[in-house]
């Protein structure tokens, strides 16, 4: 089955989001082949097009990254207290306005806002004015509608209130007339994209990658879970729930390469290394998943039978994440990877590694540690593990969430739902535990540990204050980051409280 991940890695895109200004006697066509009001024009442009608005979610790999990093899941790691920076003041809670981590994740996600709306504003009339129409072409916007929930999902997520715009792609004109949207407006559009996309996406694609219903209804359940619309939320999550979905039995399986797109799998971002990337000036650009390399052990080396590579000793799992999981639990294994132990248990390998990285955890994030096979040419840059970004078990945990704090609560559903998760986790009936708000909580960081959501977790909860306070969490900044700030000296936009 071909996958979305090599369509988009064979598609050369038109570069949609720099107009030129009219000059005179000069004509674009002189010069280029395809200009943008020559695009749209077949089936073939349409599809292309579609695959392009899934490539920004590549670039968001560090939402994952800083989600852990935030919280008391992870520290930042590296090589020294000047090694990426940028992470470093976000697991110091001293993070500046010109941070560059969330300075590209911003401009990333707002590339998907601006391609996603130029391809819904041209849907039912292209530039020249035409309609082209074809079998599917509904279904096909029913993933855009998705993608640009998605991207705005993640927006809010960081920022807060942010700009909402969905009737074009920015430009040149627009520069100084942006303004922040209550979250409320932003949460509501996502609301409509995704109920849209529901209504025309089909439950299975011939693509793997591609959004399924499925993935929508997820992300929309998800989206009502961080409102604390509990009652809309049920009977969303209940129809992923139904679905075709089932429970890896070896949960260290999910995240090899083989176990990509899996039974487990709702939604997962694509990565590939068909064409190699060597961009050091833009490392989270490339199709490779960037965040892998980062989670490596330091100067890992060993025999040829050794299946790991070197990384980058960034995003250390805490032995406070490790001690959280009881005995017999398979996910510790899964997610926290103790080096020396493995080092201890294979003297046959013959491994060496730099043993004191730069706050040291003596644990390596195990669910994305790099691998041998899954990268070429640029080696730092092409992995192509994908993110496991929507699992089952997440679902059937926002399931027992949202059943529990309906205001018609379902205890017998939630608890269903969080045996299943745990039984699975230890193997056995043995080591169930009664179904509240806080034991699913708790089981959100256990189950979904070093994937990116336990800093927002925290947040959507009220507990990010409590937890994070001796990590010097200022619960003045309510759990968000810095508006990037080269955005506020072009555009103007008002800077979060705290910062």
């Amino acid at each position: 089955m071909k996958s979305i991940k090599n369509s988009i890695g064979l598609i050369i895109i038109l570069s949609i989001f720099l107009g030129c200004s009219d000059v005179v006697d000069f004509d674009p066509h002189d010069e280029y082949q395809v200009t943008e009001r020559d695009y749209l024009q077949s089936e073939a442009d349409y599809q292309a097009m579609a695959v392009s608005c899934y490539t920004p979610t590549q670039w968001l790999n560090q939402v994952i990254v800083l989600g852990d990093i935030a919280s008391d899941n992870a520290v930042a790691g590296g090589e020294n207290a000047s090694d990426v920076v940028a992470l470093q003041q976000i697991d110091d809670y001293a993070i500046l306005t010109n941070n560059s981590t969330l300075q590209d994740l911003w401009l990333s996600a707002y590339e998907g806002v601006n391609r996603t709306n130029y391809l819904i504003a041209y849907k039912d009339v292209n530039l020249l004015g035409n309609t082209v129409n074809f079998e599917g072409k509904e279904a096909l916007y029913g993933e855009v509608h998705f993608l640009r929930a998605f991207y705005y999902f993640n927006l809010v997520k960081m920022f807060g209130d942010v700009v909402l715009f969905t009737d074009h792609k920015l430009g040149l004109s627009d520069f100084g007339t942006l303004q922040r949207s209550p979250k409320a407006e932003v949460y509501a559009q996502m609301e409509k994209d995704l109920i849209h996309a529901i209504s025309v996406l089909p439950t299975s694609q011939s693509q793997q990658g591609r959004i399924t219903k499925y993935a929508a209804q997820a992300l929309l359940g998800k989206v009502y879970l961080y409102q604390e619309k509990f009652d809309e939320a049920v009977p969303v999550l209940q129809s992923v729930v139904d679905g075709p979905f089932s429970l890896v039995p070896n949960f260290d399986d999910i995240f090899l390469l083989s176990g990509e797109n899996g039974p487990e799998s709702v939604y997962e971002v694509q990565y590939s290394n068909g064409q190699p990337y060597y961009n050091w000036d833009g490392q989270t650009r490339g199709q490779g998943n960037y965040a892998v390399q980062q989670c490596g052990v330091r100067g890992f080396n060993g025999t040829a039978e050794m299946p790991y590579n070197s990384g980058w000793s960034t995003n250390l799992p805490t032995q406070d994440l490790a001690a959280a999981y009881e005995d017999g639990d398979q996910r510790k294994d899964a997610t926290t990877f103790d080096v020396e132990a493995y080092a201890t248990n294979n003297p046959s390998l013959n491994i060496t590694y730099q043993v004191a990285p730069y706050k040291n955890t003596g644990l390596y994030n195990k669910k994305y540690l790099p691998r041998k096979g899954q990268t070429s040419g640029q080696v730092e840059l092409n992995y192509e593990n994908n993110q496991r970004t929507i699992r089952y078990s997440e679902v059937l945990l926002m399931a027992a969430e949202a059943n529990l704090r309906a205001s018609s609560p379902n205890q017998a559903l939630a608890q269903t739902y969080l045996d299943r998760v745990r039984d699975r986790a230890f193997g056995d009936e043995n080591h169930r535990v009664t179904a509240t708000v806080q034991s699913i909580w708790n089981e959100r960081r256990l189950e979904l540990g070093m994937e990116g959501d336990r800093f927002f977790d925290l947040v959507r909860t009220g507990q990010a204050a409590d937890v994070l306070g001796s990590r010097g969490y200022n619960p003045a900044t309510l759990g968000l980051f810095p508006i990037p700030q080269r955005e506020i000296d072009i555009s103007g936009l008002t800077q979060n409280a705290g910062y």
